[in-house]
């Protein structure tokens, strides 16, 4: 019996830092619902002839089965949305949002046409991605710093020592490139290596410690403040696996704009 094509499949994409990703909606009754992850990015996403952002969580996002069709997304790196999109991070934070609410409503519903025409609706959402970061220019290098350093696990004091930026100024950097300060982003970052880790197979304790936490307890506190679950419910409801924890959804707008 031929193996069934997966619903969620996924690329890196020719711009640095992204991915392509596209999920293919189930015929029949909708499926469970699951929750998305944060993961400190934002995404660009094709879908019932709709550009959808999704901006940057905080805290687990619920996809409602009935808006889940199928679509094609992009996923940029933290700090690369907001300067192709024109937009600041924290004014999306925990916001799902039509483009067209963001931009000129000209300028979406060609794109939109553009993208519902084409043969492949990811590659053409990756190359107007492609097209814009051209003409904006990529991110401020020391917010890519930042993010990275953030990545690695390095402290928000000597991240921001070697971005050569304040406290006041890397806090202002990272609402804007980020949605939140620069601690929300390395406690979203540190779940996600830890949960990297645990998809591997090694166990909750040593991936707790291998990605930053003090303990394992101190990662199932951070599970619950963050995904709103524990870590067996997680891997349980995700058969251990992952499910690649895109911001893959529809509308829900929502939030503030001073999260640190």
């Amino acid at each position: 019996m031929p193996q069934e094509r997966p619903r969620y499949q996924e690329r890196p994409s020719r711009l640095p830092g992204a991915v392509v990703w596209t999920w293919d909606a189930p015929e029949g009754p909708p499926p469970a619902p699951r929750s998305v992850l944060p993961d400190g990015c934002m995404d660009l996403i094709w879908t019932g002839g709709r550009i959808v952002v999704a901006g940057p969580d905080t805290h687990a996002f619920e996809v409602d089965p009935e808006n889940r069709g199928s679509c094609a997304a992009i996923r940029f790196a933290p700090g690369t949305a907001p300067v192709l999109l024109g937009v600041p991070a924290h004014e999306l934070r925990d916001h799902r949002a039509d483009l067209a609410d963001l931009w000129p409503s000209p300028a979406v519903r060609r794109l939109t046409d553009r993208i519902d025409e084409a043969s492949d609706p990811a590659a053409a959402l990756e190359h107007f991605a492609l097209d814009r970061i051209a003409d904006t220019g990529p991110p401020d290098p020391r917010t890519v710093a930042v993010a990275e350093g953030l990545r690695r696990g390095r402290s928000v004091a000597a991240t921001a020592a070697e971005a050569g930026l304040g406290a006041r100024q890397l806090h202002r950097r990272s609402l804007a490139a980020f949605g939140y300060g620069p601690k929300t982003l390395a406690r979203i970052l540190r779940l996600q290596r830890a949960l990297e880790l645990i998809r591997t197979g090694l166990p909750y304790a040593e991936a707790a410690c291998a990605a930053g936490c003090t303990d394992q307890a101190h990662l199932a506190r951070e599970m619950r403040d963050l995904a709103g679950t524990t870590l067996g419910a997680y891997f349980g409801a995700v058969g251990g696996a992952g499910y690649a924890d895109a911001n893959s959804e529809t509308p829900q707008p929502s939030g503030s704009s001073t999260t640190a």
